[in-house]
């Protein structure tokens, strides 16, 4: 089955993209959370700017001895101010009011207290003048630094402050997509020169490296920067050239596996020829061929198996597991009959299970593993196997336990590995990695337990498909 080739996506879906409108957003929601206490200030300046005009109008007042001026100066003073009706309340218990024609019946909207105001209250009035004002009549009081301790009330329309407010918004809109995209460019211009171009690059190198492990023309220098990207870079250089190390031993490894398999075919054939021979040879009447028969049968029986086992690993793997449902009793009483020739009195099999145990896993192999380790523990001088089982946490636990000299300190540095991790004199190392494939591909494992003077316990673990 053919591969397809991954491509770099373009600009439009790739992160430099994606990177350009968060921050866009990022820096525009920022905008937003500065505006509700801007537009709030800039209402309640507004009035304090109409309170300071006011507070100047209705000073002509005191300009005159009986506190009356002429009638067309009073309104244009009022529409200077931007106010209907303007009042002053002295300390000394004076009050001077300018009307000019507003009629004394005009009924009042919203009534503002400049004097006390929370900054919630601030944004919670300014949005509302925002939404709903405009054609109605607002009463604000206050105070100016202009009139010390005085009081003015003044009555205006409140359209021109929203119009103010609405011209401001527009100026903020304006000015925060002027900053955000100043602050997206300058953070995208930083990111992708720190972070999306090199990691671009990397990714397009692991594209070119899939696509082709062996070409070479392609791996750039190794990386001097210091940071992540720099250790991320000189680390896949490192894995490509493991990767084409493991590559070129795998390609010599299957040429050397190919041609073992055909020679050990015909090997385990003649073999075999001599093993009949040999066993003719053992029923001789000559007492030296009668002695030297023995021997010779065992060493053509250790070159079978080596061919055997050699042929097993190195086919495409073990085959897929056919699960049923069995009882571990019955497994073990197999696993009896065929090492009976090593259990001749001195030596047992011994099951430590509950004879209505039963799993649920590829019979045939696990029998070659538990079959495996038997034999091995039987022929490095153990008395006694134990098959103990349990279920622990949804797995299935088996242990093989033997009361043999246990495993050398030479085993153990490589015991599953295969030609290497042999546990007895003369043997090649590939039944513990065979067990340990035939575990594995069942979604399980094979560990070593335990290990001393007074024997070796191996652990099969396999998953509870009952219990699931």
């Amino acid at each position: 089955m053919s591969e397809e080739r991954a491509a770099l996506p373009s600009f439009g879906r790739g992160l430099s993209a994606r990177l350009l409108v968060l921050t866009v957003c990022f820096v525009m929601v920022s905008e937003i959370l500065i505006y509700a206490p801007s537009i709030s200030r800039f209402r309640n300046d507004w009035l304090d700017e109409r309170l300071s005009t006011a507070y100047l109008a209705i000073l002509a007042l005191e300009a005159t001895p009986d506190y009356m001026i002429d009638p067309q100066l009073e309104i244009r003073l009022l529409v200077n101010a931007g106010a209907r009706v303007i009042a002053l309340r002295t300390p000394d218990g004076k009050n001077l009011i300018m009307r000019g024609s507003t009629p004394a019946n005009i009924i009042i909207s919203r009534q503002i207290d400049l004097s006390d105001q929370m900054p919630t209250t601030l944004i919670e009035d300014a949005f509302e003048e925002l939404l709903h004002g405009g054609g109605r009549l607002l009463r604000v009081r206050g105070q100016t630094p202009q009139s010390g301790d005085a009081w003015i009330d003044i009555v205006l329309d409140d359209t021109p402050l929203r119009q103010a407010m609405i011209s401001y918004s527009w100026r903020i809109l304006g000015l925060s997509i002027l900053i955000s995209l100043v602050t997206a460019a300058l953070i995208f211009a930083a990111l992708q020169w720190l972070l999306v171009r090199p990691m671009r690059s990397l990714t397009q190198r692991m594209v070119d490296f899939r696509a082709n492990p062996e070409d070479m023309s392609r791996d750039g220098a190794a990386a001097r920067r210091s940071d992540e990207i720099g250790v991320a870079e000189r680390e896949f250089l490192q894995l490509q050239k493991q990767i084409r190390k493991a590559l070129k031993q795998r390609e010599r490894l299957a040429a050397l596996g190919t041609a073992v398999s055909k020679i050990n075919h015909d090997l385990r054939g003649a073999l075999a020829t001599a093993q009949l021979v040999a066993d003719r040879l053992a029923h001789s009447d000559n007492p030296e061929v009668q002695k030297m028969a023995p021997s010779l049968v065992r060493a053509l029986d250790r070159a079978i198996a080596l061919c055997t086992d050699t042929l097993n690993f190195t086919r495409e793997g073990p085959a897929k597991p056919e699960y049923s449902r069995f009882p571990l009793a019955e497994l073990h009483g197999e696993l009896g009959e065929s090492l009976g020739k090593y259990l001749n009195g001195t030596a047992v099999l011994k099951a430590d299970f509950a004879q209505d145990f039963t799993l649920t896993a590829d019979r045939a192999q696990l029998y070659r593993v538990i079959h495996n380790l038997a034999e091995n523990a039987l022929q490095m001088g153990a008395h006694k196997v134990a098959v103990r089982a349990r279920r622990d946490g949804g797995k299935i636990k088996i242990e093989v336990a033997d009361d043999g000299p246990g495993l050398p300190p030479k085993a153990l540095q490589s015991l599953f590995v295969p030609f290497k991790g042999s546990a007895r004199s003369g043997g090649t190392g590939l039944g513990l990695a065979i067990a340990r494939e035939l575990m594995r591909v069942q979604g399980g494992d094979l560990k070593l337990a335990a290990n001393d003077a007074t024997g070796a316990t191996f652990l099969l673990e396999l998953p509870d498909r009952q219990a699931a």
